[in-house]
């Protein structure tokens, strides 16, 4: 079985992923076991900000392994053509950086209205927007909460992907299907 590249992401912009594990300095050591403990057909977005550029690729390349055994999606954080060269098959990174790559999802990282018309423009494939909760990862960041950040995915022409203190129960309480954590996926002791 192979990570999910470009000849399928066409399938999948039809219908993306539930489940979005991002990779953090913080959840590094546990991303084997993350990447195992998934549901088939999850993504995994690779960030890994804190590594030098060769040691990003090196971890990258061994993380993809574990990546292809799971069918997920794989999605660099990254330009467009950083994606096509690492064999990813979405990019991921703010919507300005959004590019003509119909061979890969693009996904936008987006945090209000302006956001994310400049991702509707820009014809993204999904958008991310965070953070619904509050977060490790941006702790002096206002969240938005459950009625804005509904109100704000109501302004997006693409999927929407929630992110930010979210955890299986922040979910169900958000009533959204489709989320992104570090933590609240990577630090889950049980399926």
């Amino acid at each position: 079985m192979t990570a999910v590249r470009y000849s399928e992401v066409m399938a999948y912009s039809q219908s993306l992923p539930d489940l979005w594990l991002l990779s953090d300095a913080r959840n590094d050591e546990l991303l084997p076991r993350a990447l195992r403990a998934l549901p088939p057909g999850s993504a995994f977005v690779y960030r890994h900000y804190h590594l030098d550029p060769r040691a990003r690729r090196a971890r990258w390349d061994e993380l993809l392994p574990l990546v292809a055994e799971g069918g997920h999606l794989a999605v660099l954080s990254g330009s467009d053509d950083e994606a096509r060269a690492w064999g990813a098959a979405a990019s991921y990174g703010p919507p300005e950086a959004i590019g003509e790559a119909p061979e890969l999802l693009r996904i936008a990282a987006v945090h209000d209205g302006h956001e994310i018309a400049h991702a509707n423009a820009a014809g993204a494939d999904a958008a991310m927007l965070s953070p619904v909760f509050e977060t490790r990862t941006h702790p002096k960041a206002v969240p938005l909460g459950a009625e804005k950040f509904h109100a704000l995915a109501a302004l997006a022409e693409m999927p929407v992907i929630a992110l930010g203190g979210m955890t299986f129960d922040r979910a169900k309480e958000l009533g959204w299907t489709r989320w992104a954590a570090i933590d609240g996926l990577a630090l889950k002791q049980d399926s």
